[in-house]
């Protein structure tokens, strides 16, 4: 695929024979969507609950775009399945929508897209400035209790197409509540694609991802939730703009100091369309809305292909913030992406070590349903 296609493109066109990237990112074709719009999970005319609300991008159901049936879905448990499309909108969930739900109708999550392209430097329609970090995300959850189940959230934004604009950070989506869980979901962009962060410095939110694909170049899953990552696959895209490494870093976790829990990515795999040693594992975030941060995260039982830096798989984000004073830490990851070549750049928890960090102990007494 050319370099310059931009995830618009992809997402709109569908796949491109020998793409990985674009066969990751493209909408199913009609031989994997059900042959109902909503598939096994009812219809306005035949509701699973009177809390369940149907989006349909040609009006077959109750709404036309997520953001109109959010606004409608008051109260706490709603429900929204959404029928196969590509739905082209920023969408913000209100923290009092606790309890809710998005299904993605089809059984493929590359069949429902939400997908819009503001950057942190894009500029607001109003001339009151740029969007920011935060302000570009695609889709804005607050509320305590979300689960997501087979949907992509999408920002296609790409640096090629702007290139006078500075802020280059794009998020699909960001996730503030407690009890936030995320099944069989996808997750496109570049930088800062998937921001898992909590409503205020003081609180601690639980976030689970089970079975979901990240992609991105820098820093495309991070934030100071307390999040777990599980047999999740995770993939770092080729720079057209950089000649040299390294293109980016996975994960940028910001956990707050008096939090005992940050990022814990268990069971999963990183794979990557860059060449060899081109991309770090993380670096520690230190927002100067939080300077007593120390970003925690753990890697265990994974799998880290070629892509990362076996020798420094991690790097510092500012002088005064060195990665060594953070918490990282790795336990019996392999391929070539782990092998130890120089110990002290790859700490590594004991057994006994170990058996603390897990999904359990992340978690608490939440149990996510699967």
């Amino acid at each position: 695929m050319p370099s310059h296609l931009s995830r618009r493109n992809v997402l709109l066109a569908g796949a491109a024979a020998g793409s990985a990237l674009a066969l990751s990112a493209a909408p199913a074709h009609a031989h994997g969507r059900p042959r109902r719009p909503f598939g096994r999970y009812g219809s306005p005319s035949a509701r699973l609950t009177s809390t369940t609300l149907y989006v349909h991008p040609r009006g077959a159901g109750d709404f036309t775009g997520l953001q109109a049936a959010v606004d409608a879905a008051t109260g706490t448990g709603r429900t929204l399945v959404i029928a196969p499309g590509v739905y082209r909108e920023t969408v913000s969930v209100p923290a009092d929508r606790t309890g809710m739900t998005w299904i993605g109708a089809s059984e493929d999550p590359r069949d429902v897209v939400v997908v819009f392209d503001n950057a942190a430097g894009t500029p607001k329609p109003d001339g009151s400035g740029t969007y920011g970090t935060s302000g570009s995300a695609t889709t804005t959850l607050r509320p305590d209790g979300f689960t997501a189940r087979r949907i992509t959230f999408a920002n296609d934004w790409l640096r090629a197409d702007h290139p006078g604009v500075n802020g280059t950070q794009a998020v699909a989506v960001k996730v503030m509540g407690d009890r936030s869980a995320f099944f069989d979901c996808r997750f496109l962009g570049h930088q800062d694609t998937l921001y898992a962060d909590s409503a205020s410095l003081d609180t601690v939110a639980r976030q689970y991802f089970a079975r979901c694909y990240a992609e991105g170049d820098v820093d495309f899953v991070f934030g100071r939730a307390t999040a777990v990552f599980e047999d999740c696959d995770f993939r770092t895209l080729i720079r057209p703009d950089l000649t040299s490494a390294p293109f980016g870093f996975v994960f940028a976790p910001s956990t707050a100091v008096a939090n005992p829990r940050g990022f814990l990515v268990t069971r999963s795999r990183i794979s990557s369309e860059a060449p060899d040693g081109f991309y770090k594992l993380a670096r520690p975030w230190v927002p100067s809305s939080d300077p007593t941060a120390r970003p925690m995260l753990t890697v265990r039982d994974t799998h880290l292909g070629a892509g990362i830096d076996a020798v420094a798989p991690y790097t510092n984000m500012a002088s005064g913030h060195p990665w060594q004073d953070q918490r990282f830490a790795e336990y019996r990851n392999t391929g070539p992406g782990a092998v130890i070549t120089v110990p002290a750049n790859r700490p590594q928890l004991t057994p006994a070590q170990a058996a603390a960090h897990t999904r359990q102990a992340w978690l608490g007494d939440w149990r996510p349903q699967a």
